[in-house]
Formats: C-alpha cells, structure tokens, sequence
C-alpha cells in the first residue's frame, strides 16, 4: 500500500460469514455481543485498534475497550 510506513508490512485478513459464525464466543472481544472477533494475532491488533477508534467516537464503553484490551494482549503476549 502507498501509505504504509517503510519497513512495515500491512497485512489483511478476512473472516468470511461462515468462518465468524463457527467462532466459540470466547473468540470475541465482547462475547456477548459476538463482536471484535480474534482468532488469531492479526485480528487481535484489528480490534485493538478498531476498540479504540469506537471509544474515542463515544460508541464503546471504557469497560467494554478494557475488555476488548484484555483479550487481544492475551493473544498478542508481551510487548
């Protein structure tokens, strides 16, 4: 992509329908609502970042962010 920085790499990755729908709600951020699902490490990052983009526009509660947070640093191991 143009816009990535140098020496990063974008990596995207898609859940098809029938791939979410077969997820474990622990898979999720917000079980619950079966929303931020993580699968794996890439997707992790995704809801981090989309967690925060949601909560810096008011749609996401602190307590929800936080959650999302938890799960995805679970995934991703130590920084």
């Amino acid at each position: 992509m143009d816009n990535a920085r140098p020496g990063w790499e974008i990596i995207v990755t898609t859940l098809t329908t029938k791939q979410r729908n077969a997820l474990p709600d622990h898979a999720f951020g917000l079980p619950g609502k079966r929303a931020y699902p993580m699968p794996d490490a890439n997707h992790a990052r995704d809801a981090k970042a989309r967690a925060a983009e949601e909560y810096s526009k008011g749609n996401l509660s602190s307590a929800e962010k936080a959650q999302i947070d938890r799960k995805a640093d679970g995934i991703l191991g130590p920084a």
